[in-house]
């Protein structure tokens, strides 16, 4: 019995360290309308498009990583666009007020409205980083909403770990 005990105890103890070592955060973002865009028309029916698209964000509430805030984004997505419905996946390359960077992976789905996003959501990763950010392992949620001038902000949560 006392080794079951302890075997229970034990298992506790770990769970408990890992579930401390991701650091949660939280922001705000805003993105204009995209730089660069390219849509090619499907022909099956209309309004079913692939689309590619570059845009550049600032962190109006920016999240705190490694004791730096996030700054600035450049996005680069791909989508398919199916009348209103659009599902996708991107990556977005972020700068902190460090200079360091944060390498992250998008996949969502929107609703449209004409060529603007209506409202948004979908998940995020990151997948690397420079500087302080080297070796960074994370993941979080995205939801947002669009604007007629085909801006759009986002309300940004998820947790990261460093490496130790």
């Amino acid at each position: 019995m006392r080794f079951k005990t302890t075997r229970t105890f034990l298992t506790v103890l770990v769970l408990a360290a890992l579930s401390f070592a991701q650091t949660k955060i939280s922001g705000t973002v805003q993105c204009s309308k995209p730089d660069q865009q390219q849509k090619i028309d499907i022909g099956d029916q209309p309004g079913h498009v692939f689309a590619i698209n570059q845009g550049k964000c600032k962190w109006t509430k920016p999240m705190e990583i490694a004791g730096t805030q996030t700054k600035e984004d450049i996005g680069t997505g791909f989508d398919e666009i199916n009348g209103n419905k659009s599902h996708g996946h991107g990556y977005v390359v972020g700068t902190l007020a460090s200079g360091d960077k944060m390498h992250v992976r998008t996949q969502g789905s929107a609703t449209m409205k004409g060529e603007a996003i209506e409202s948004a959501e979908g998940m995020w990763s990151f997948t690397g980083g420079t500087g302080k950010l080297k070796g960074i392992k994370g993941k979080g949620t995205y939801k947002g909403k669009g604007a007629p001038d085909g801006s759009a902000t986002y309300e940004v949560e998820g947790e990261y770990e460093l490496p130790k």
